[in-house]
């Protein structure tokens, strides 16, 4: 179905006052462009972290250009950038995360060599692993809001507190350095997956 379709007919429904805006999920900077020639895009919801830079190609610039809020999911890379990282061999059977290459054993092992170097900074900054990944989306560009997702009242309060982090710019580089799509071991998904989902994001660079 192309794009401009889909969101004619949710533009039908925004005419007819039973949609406000409309928003988009894990698209292409191209496919964001001809959706908003139809009607414009408030919001494109993607995956956005330290260690998953894919809005950088190009959506996060289409957004810029376009006024439409990036709505960063996963924003402490699936619960690693926190104080409690997941034991992956207690995964449930239903996690998501078991089927992602980053953690598979092996390559779970190389990243979590990663955390010491994360913790200190966290430290550094005065605040915990999770707020310092959450603060450095919000510093990254105003057109980005993070969205944590969390069954517990004790995170929610955490992950508020990142509004109030400030990271200076050596920090910033720092951090950069430390994680990033270079150093992180493994890509997103699996080849399998990324041919279910079958997604212009994977490879379109425009």
């Amino acid at each position: 179905m192309p794009i401009e379709d889909s969101v004619g007919a949710m533009a039908d429904l925004v005419r007819a006052g039973k949609v406000r805006a409309l928003g988009l999920s894990e698209v292409s900077a191209a496919t964001l462009r001809k959706a908003h020639a139809v009607h414009p895009i408030a919001a494109v919801q993607s995956e956005y972290s330290l260690w998953t830079r894919n809005p950088e190609i190009a959506v996060l610039q289409a957004c810029r250009e376009l006024g439409a809020t990036l709505v960063a999911f996963s924003p402490v890379a699936r619960g690693f950038l926190t104080s409690a990282p997941p034991d992956v061999a207690r995964l449930d059977a239903r996690d998501i995360r078991r089927a992602m290459p980053r953690f598979e054993p092996a390559a779970y092992a190389e990243n979590l060599k990663l955390l010491a170097g994360f913790d200190a900074l966290a430290a550094e900054a005065g605040c915990t692993p999770a707020q310092l990944a959450l603060a450095w989306l919000l510093v990254r560009d105003e057109q980005v809001v993070p969205i944590p997702g969390t069954t517990s009242l004790a995170h929610l309060r955490e992950n508020l507190g990142a509004a109030s982090v400030e990271l200076d710019a050596a920090l910033i580089a720092r951090l950069d350095a430390l994680v990033n799509e270079r150093t992180v071991t493994g890509q997103r998904y699996s080849a399998a997956s990324r041919a279910e989902v079958d997604s212009e994001e994977f490879a379109d660079p425009t």
